[in-house]
């Protein structure tokens, strides 16, 4: 079932739900949209109902005309879906994301999945990956073309992978991407922020959570990514810390094995 949300206060959503059952919910990666879950949904479908959507600035949603509290607007949608409990997995940004929402919301969500995130609060060491300068140039020179390839080969090919020997599975995930970052891109939303972080950020409240919770740390993303993994994997009590064959956005790379992971 596609639904078109129109949210006050946020714009009109575009969300998928599919299947039936206990109710999980996916938070996409802030460089792709929403799609990037479509597999992973359909090998879950017959046993759960499956929700995604675009964020506003993203794939088929409105475009966003100012910063967006994405927890909040995490927040709105599943309201608007009529969801009153479920299972959340985020990636990347939207990890963080749903690791905010958990922890304003903690009677909500039944168990937290984590994909290659960071936790609010926490900063980066040591140098930025080395393209992404240069992506930022050419975002501000209007060089879309450029800006979106760059993307992909920090966000997606990650430091160590060789993008030419990919397998043809692999390279159709990076097309796929590539398909949902340049809607991102042209829109500007990369340069949209989220202006209300989380009063007390997730950072100094991980020994909080009280709920199921797994850590997806893909192999060949980048060393800061992967540090931060442990450090949720270590701060969350009782969280398991899984280390997966992928990059950044390894549920779009490996739907079937991401789904056996969840559940």
């Amino acid at each position: 079932m596609i639904n078109s949300l129109d949210l006050p206060g946020h714009g009109r959503i575009h969300a998928e739900s599919e299947g039936t059952g206990p109710a999980i919910v996916f938070v996409h990666a802030d460089f792709v949209d929403g799609r990037m879950w479509d597999g992973v949904r359909a090998r879950l479908a017959a046993r759960y109902q499956t929700v995604a959507y675009d964020k506003l600035g993203y794939g088929r949603s409105d475009p966003a005309t100012g910063p967006v509290v994405r927890r909040q607007e995490l927040a709105a949608v599943v309201d608007a879906l009529g969801l009153e409990t479920f299972h959340l997995v985020g990636c990347s940004n939207g990890g963080q994301q749903a690791l905010d929402f958990t922890l304003e919301h903690p009677r909500r969500v039944r168990s937290l999945s984590l994909v290659n995130a960071s936790p609010s609060g926490w900063q980066p060491q040591g140098d930025m990956p080395p393209l992404l300068l240069e992506m930022i140039a050419a975002v501000q020179a209007g060089d879309l073309a450029t800006a979106s390839e760059l993307q992909l080969r920090i966000w997606f090919d990650g430091p160590e992978r060789d993008r030419t020997k990919f397998s043809p599975a692999l390279q159709e995930a990076r097309r796929l991407a590539s398909v949902m970052n340049r809607v991102y891109v042209e829109r500007g939303t990369f340069f949209l922020t989220d202006t209300q972080p989380p009063e007390a950020p997730a950072l100094s409240r991980l020994a909080e959570l009280k709920l199921p919770t797994l850590v997806i740390d893909g192999l060949w993303d980048w060393s800061e990514n992967r540090r931060a993994s442990r450090l949720l994997a270590e701060g969350i009590p009782g969280a398991r810390r899984i280390e997966v064959d992928g990059g950044h956005v390894a549920p779009l790379e490996d739907p079937a094995g991401f789904a056996d992971l969840l559940f």
